[in-house]
């Protein structure tokens, strides 16, 4: 009588091949399930993977674009709240500048210093707005605060020019004795000083050119505008007028000259400031068109995307249940295979 070896050893290994083989599927599939896109797109398009990554590469631009647009919409945000705020100020000083029409009051004239200084601080802190630590209104030097202090700093340099030209014109002249002649040719230089290339050395540390923003592959747009521009400029030669000289000792005619003046500069001052608002109007406008556009191309791109690397779930997940129960079938029939042994039939 004869008998051959026998082992269970090809068995087990045949098994643990199965297992393996079935484990790194269901890993894969889960993956999948999870993404919805194949585990190996490279393996599964081919050739067609090069188009697959541009237009990947194009939706991570449009998302892109969308986050700075984000960002941009803020910063016109604010500074339309801004401009708000100087537009409001202006407005009320125009009222109280009218309303002294005729009033020899010192304490009335006192209160309606009090009142134009008040606006002239509300206008600077509104010209110095920042965010996100950038200056709104200093151009495209957005770390340096745009407009200088007049009222908290005596010694700045629009105080001092305007000291230094007042006592140009009047150093031997009373208040009083002011003509309203007088007092207009002083109240030209100063426009000069203002309207001329001394606004930015006495007052303002902006640059003329804006800031620009990209919110489309093919468009910019202008996000904020700067303290040079002429709104800004008459309403502070509007408030330094009168905050200085209408509760001076000058007489009612002078006082009228300035008054009107004052008025004048105010009203072009509301204009400006308006045209500046309009302008960031337009901008808020064809950032809106151009989210609108951004959102229909990442919305095709998506399904693009979608068409050439998505899966179907439902039956990944299918899968991965069957694999499952092949997986528990196959520890089961290991277990066994790995029990048996001549020795328990012995």
């Amino acid at each position: 009588m004869k008998t051959s070896f026998v082992s269970n050893m090809s068995l087990q290994n045949a098994m643990r091949l199965t297992v393996a083989s079935a484990q790194k599927e269901m890993l894969q599939l889960q993956e999948e399930t999870v993404t919805g896109r194949h585990a190996d797109v490279g393996a599964v398009l081919g050739a067609k993977t090069a188009r697959t990554l541009n237009l990947h590469r194009d939706l991570q631009r449009m998302e892109s674009l969308k986050s700075t647009n984000a960002l941009t919409t803020q910063r016109l945000a604010a500074s339309q709240e801004a401009l708000s705020l100087m537009s409001t100020a202006a407005n009320e000083a125009m009222g109280v500048l009218i309303a002294l029409s005729g009033i020899t009051s010192q304490d009335q004239l006192n209160l309606a210093k009090e009142n134009l200084g008040n606006a002239l601080s509300t206008f600077t802190s509104a010209a110095n707005t920042s965010f996100s630590g950038e200056y709104l209104f200093a151009g495209i030097n957005t770390d340096v605060m745009p407009l200088k202090d007049y009222l908290q700093d005596p010694a700045s340099d629009a105080k001092t020019a305007f000291d230094g030209l007042y006592a140009t014109h009047f150093s031997a002249i009373a208040d009083e004795d002011i003509t309203p002649a007088q007092m207009q040719a002083f109240m030209d230089d100063l426009e000069d000083n203002f309207m001329g290339p001394n606004w930015q050395g006495d007052w303002s540390n902006a640059s003329d050119e804006n800031m620009q923003s990209r919110i489309s592959a093919a468009e910019t747009v202008q996000s904020s505008t700067n303290t040079n521009v002429d709104g800004m400029r008459y309403m502070a030669l509007g408030l330094v007028l009168g905050q200085e000289l209408l509760a001076r000792g000058i007489s009612e005619q002078t006082r009228k000259a300035v008054s009107d003046a004052a008025i004048d500069y105010m009203g072009r001052a509301i204009s400006g400031i308006d045209g500046e608002r309009s302008k960031l109007g337009i901008s808020e406008a064809r950032v809106s068109q151009a989210n609108a556009s951004l959102n229909a191309q990442v919305a095709i791109l998506s399904t693009s995307i979608k068409d050439m690397e998505g899966i179907d779930t439902y039956e990944a997940a299918t899968r991965v249940t069957t694999l499952e129960s092949q997986l528990s079938l196959a520890y089961t029939l290991t277990s066994r295979i790995q029990n048996l042994s001549l020795l328990n039939y012995l």
